[in-house]
């Protein structure tokens, strides 16, 4: 058991720097009630039929569409999200709910199987409650993302956001409960962390918890794996990743400037899956470098609860610092600064559009992932250096490839180290395609049958 903690978790307007919510770090005893909660609910909804779970869902995707104005200013006004890209990632939610609440009885059917038996099937049944801590950068599509199939197959959900989007997590447990889930799913932790502190280790521990799922940063998923490992706990990680982008010759350069910057610049280019290495091919570099720094230049960067907004402010200033000493690093060593790279004046956590050219691998901006709207443009003799450059890298999240020839492309794409890779288009996430990653980008998958599959006992039964 943790002593109680009187601490209290703070939202803080990354737009005028002003807190926004505080709320009361619960006890041990509380985080411990809200577990049990979890898995009485879960005992509840396993007992529910994959119609009644698909009619909760496609309530839940209703009251999604329905608020989407509202869950956008909330974003905006927790973590900084332009209204607009918040409106779109309301949508998205409401997407993947109807996605399983269409398809999650044919993934989870039983499956005949041909043996020697009177009758031989795979049984797929729910394994328990799910337990998921989740960052702010996308503080409603990552949560949705595990646990729309996480519910559509019964399991339980018990939720441990960053607390910097304290208001986005209470909003999620009220919009389940409005759909009609029962109370506890999905239950909500207030504490403070991200990695597998005492809290985090607790709710392991606990018998209903029967697997974990984490997006985040590489050490805190070092330290939850270590305790899910201990408790020898299924567990599914989502830890970023340092995109590569490719850029071949024979490209529509103009497509591929402007499909990276916008992949670069969402959500103040804080994503795991947007294009942060720019590779591209000699013959094309300067002209592809002039037209991509305009492009990038035309974010307009302001008030995220504008719909003119395109750029908002970075979700923390400690992040704003990190992001900014990699560009300082990188010019130190010899990259160059073609536009950005200066802090602007004024309130607000803002960084402006950044593109750095001839940045090698050494440089902070090439080993590192730069979470923030920064591109580093590196240099390619030809595909198989390009290739080479994509896989300088720990992470193995998402590629991308542009090329006029797409079978050149697929080629490419078969030979980066990823768990996806789109060609002449960004990387994206969809319900319909497993997403996640290789190397330190993490393990498992989400969405799709695949996703749903992640949190199953996959049973025999065998008659004779």
């Amino acid at each position: 058991m943790i002593p109680a903690d009187s601490r209290r978790l703070r939202s803080i307007s990354p737009f005028t720097g002003e807190t926004v919510g505080t709320w009361r770090c619960q006890t041990g005893k509380e985080v411990l009630e809200t577990a049990n909660a979890s898995e009485a609910a879960f005992h509840q909804w396993s007992r529910s039929s994959s119609a009644d779970r698909a009619a909760k869902l496609t309530a839940l995707a209703r009251l999604l569409e329905e608020s989407r104005d509202s869950l956008a200013r909330l974003m905006a006004l927790e973590m900084g999200k332009p209204v607009g890209q918040g409106v779109a990632e309301a949508d998205k939610c409401a997407l993947v709910c109807r996605y399983y609440a269409r398809h999650a009885g044919a993934f989870l059917a039983d499956m005949p199987v041909l043996t020697e038996a009177r009758r031989c099937y795979v049984r797929h049944e729910p394994m328990g409650v799910v337990y998921g801590v989740m960052p702010w950068n996308f503080p409603f599509w990552q949560f949705f993302r595990f646990a729309a199939p996480a519910v559509a197959a019964g399991n339980g959900i018990l939720l441990k956001h960053s607390p910097g989007v304290t208001g986005c997590a209470l909003k999620i447990a009220s919009l389940f409960s409005s759909a009609g889930f029962p109370p506890g799913l999905p239950g909500v932790l207030l504490v403070p962390g991200h990695r597998a502190g005492p809290v985090s280790r607790m709710i392991i521990r606990h018998p209903g918890v029967k697997a974990i799922t984490l997006t985040g940063g590489v050490e805190a998923g070092r330290s939850i794996a270590r305790e899910a490992g201990n408790e020898l706990k299924k567990c599914v990680l989502e830890l970023g990743g340092s995109d590569p982008a490719v850029v071949l010759e024979d490209a529509d350069l103009e497509l591929a400037a402007k499909t990276i910057a916008f992949s670069r610049l969402i959500n103040a280019g804080q994503n795991c899956i947007a294009s942060k290495r720019v590779i591209v091919l000699q013959k094309v570099l300067q002209v592809f470098l002039e037209l991509f720094t305009r492009e990038m230049e035309r974010a307009v960067m302001g008030d995220p609860m504008e719909h003119s907004t395109t750029l908002g402010p970075m979700a923390r200033s400690d992040l704003r610092e990190t992001l900014h000493r990699q560009v300082s690093d990188s010019l130190a060593m010899g990259a160059r600064l073609n536009t950005g790279g200066v802090i602007p004046d004024g309130p607000g956590f803002f960084y402006p559009p950044t593109v750095l050219s001839g940045v090698t691998p050494g440089m902070p901006a090439a080993d590192q992932e730069t979470f923030g709207p920064v591109a580093a443009v590196l240099s390619a003799v030809d595909d198989a250096d390009a290739v080479k450059l994509a896989g300088r890298t720990g992470f193995g999240l998402g590629a991308s490839v542009f090329t006029g020839d797409r079978a050149r492309g697929e080629s490419i794409a078969k030979k980066i180290a990823s768990g996806a890779c789109f060609i002449n288009t960004l990387v994206r996430s969809d319900p319909r395609l497993p997403f996640g990653g290789t190397g330190l980008s993490g393990y498992g998958r989400e969405l799709s049958s695949h996703g749903l599959m992640e949190f199953i006992n996959v049973k025999t039964i065998w008659v004779e």
